[in-house]
């Protein structure tokens, strides 16, 4: 019997939208029983979505963007042998966009089944876990502290360190929550994951249970993510019924239960206490600090909170050995940060680089420029409570460190671009009405300060002859909020308002600078 030939339609959601089930649909119908298809996660070139994958000898070959209309004249021209054609893109791993990267995290995305426990133990799947099996808990909790790695969901606060925290707690019981309310504007890397390679967080977060001693995790999850719960929910079912996790994983004897819960829609949520509100069954409100959730988090209990990435970063780190990550990076921000790159930019996906590189390099080298064509005026780093930076700011070192010496925020690693065209006036009182909205209300300068921050800068644009006292209230009303807010909501809003008024005064009507004060510096957010 001839082999079938194995054909690759992702079914990421950013494929989803723009026709990868009809694309499938299509392919199966014209090819037959003569292919295998299988549906894989995103490999993140998101401009060549739905890109469709050949095996073929020389490796898997791509082409891309593809619709069902193109199916009959690829297969015509040679598709499953990996034939000639104008949609053709070459062998995938050889494509610069992909080859350029360094995937660590994301090595998996786009190559296997998400869903298939084979696939995922061919490639290096649960080597993590069985190695730390092997370990007792402080031997696990020293590899991932000397692997250098920090939260990736913007705090970067050493994972390390808030696990051994949890593990020197005293209780009963012990909870692992992955903090997946991936909310920030141009962000997707956790939704990558979740559809994409759901067992590596499963993999990450019962080795974190291990390395303290928890017996449940839970996985929040925002509801705008209906494809990531679903795929969530399958893995955790196979995961379970092949003894990975559940009563005793792997035979071991230590117990870890995972679940899945859906968020309402709350921005603030993504901070970690309001998260653990929701998840207890209450509004989403932020508690004050302390008790850490270190100590105190889950039902009052000691809780390991972090988010996908940075839990789908242990598995390879226990698996290679810590020195093999922290050597990855620069300064000490170690190891690799899937990059997301939005906006008005021409080829926008992910691109997982160590630390190091610059927001030029990312956004012309990957991103090749704006979408428009037009010079690019501003760039957002950190999601939409991140400050815009502008161009003598491009070639610093994306780490946190180097961000935090200047007032900016590497925060998930969103990057989100805007041409000439952009008015940073808008986008600033943008980010103050965001906040106004998404603030749970319980400190005032979050809850009042947005509101008034709105009004100030509809003064400041209208000129007059005013404007100067305006612009100096609406520095008082920023400083206020980064030093007077219980979380980053209120926090971090005055960065992107102080960036833009610091370097885009004339966006304002402002004629020249007023003697910028100094932005802000980095502020704790959750990890």
């Amino acid at each position: 019997m001839t082999a079938k030939i194995r054909v690759f339609v992702p079914r990421d959601s950013a494929a989803l939208a723009v026709g990868a089930d009809e694309v499938a649909q299509a392919l199966q119908a014209a090819a037959g029983d003569s292919i295998e298809l299988v549906r894989n996660g995103s490999r993140g070139l998101f401009w060549l979505e739905p890109l469709v994958e050949v095996q073929t000898p020389a490796g898997r070959v791509a082409y891309g963007p593809v619709s069902p209309e193109d199916v009959p004249a690829l297969l015509a021209a040679g598709l499953l042998q990996g034939g000639e054609h104008a949609l053709r893109q070459g062998v995938t791993e050889q494509i610069p966009y992909l080859a350029l990267q360094e995937r660590l995290t994301f090595r998996r995305m786009g190559v296997t089944d998400p869903l298939s426990l084979a696939d995922y133990e061919a490639h290096e799947g649960w080597a993590g876990l069985r190695r730390a099996l092997a370990m007792d808990s402080a031997a696990i909790i020293h590899e991932v502290t000397h692997s250098g790695l920090r939260g990736r969901g913007g705090a970067a606060f050493p994972a390390g360190i808030k696990w051994k925290t949890v593990a020197h707690a005293q209780a009963a019981q012990k909870y692992i929550v992955c903090n997946a309310d991936e909310g920030d504007s141009g962000t997707y890397s956790d939704r990558m994951t979740m559809e994409g390679d759901p067992y590596v967080l499963i993999e990450g977060m019962t080795i974190a249970a291990l390395a303290v001693g928890a017996t449940q995790g839970y996985l929040y999850v925002r509801s705008e993510y209906p494809h990531a719960v679903a795929t969530l929910n399958e893995a955790l079912a196979r995961a379970k019924a092949a003894g990975f996790i559940g009563d005793s994983v792997l035979g071991s004897g230590h117990a870890f239960h995972l679940h899945v819960r859906m968020g309402a829609g709350a921005y603030v949520c993504g901070e970690e206490t309001a998260l653990l509100e929701s998840l207890e069954g209450r509004r989403g409100i932020v508690r004050a600090k302390p008790p850490l959730p270190a100590l105190k988090g889950l039902f009052g209990q000691p809780t390991v909170i972090n988010n996908v990435i940075t839990f789908a970063s242990a598995p390879i780190i226990l698996a290679r050995g810590a020195q093999f990550y922290r050597d990855y990076g620069v300064g000490r921000s170690h190891g690799t940060l899937p990059f997301q790159l939005a906006g008005n930019i021409r080829h926008g996906g992910l691109v997982e680089k160590a630390f190091g590189l610059t927001l030029r390099e990312l956004v012309y080298g990957f991103g090749g420029g704006t979408a428009s064509g037009r010079p690019i005026k501003a760039i957002q780093v950190g999601g939409p409570l991140g400050a815009y930076v502008p161009e003598d700011k491009w070639d610093v070192p994306l780490d946190y460190e180097a961000y935090a010496a200047f007032g900016g925020v590497v925060g998930h690693g969103g990057i989100v671009v805007h041409d000439d065209t952009a008015n940073l006036a808008r986008l600033a009182r943008y980010a103050m009405d965001f906040c106004a909205l998404e603030s749970c209300g319980k400190c005032t300068p979050c809850r009042i300060g947005s509101t008034r921050g709105v009004e100030v800068i509809d003064r400041i644009t209208a000129g007059g002859p005013q404007q100067p006292q305006q612009v100096k209230l609406l520095r008082d009303l920023c400083d206020t909020m980064l030093h007077g807010s219980l979380c980053a909501m209120g926090g971090m809003t005055p960065y992107p308002v102080l960036s833009a008024l610091n370097h885009y005064p004339q966006d304002f009507g402002l004629s020249v600078p007023d003697a910028p004060q100094a932005e802000a510096t980095q502020v704790t957010q959750a990890a």
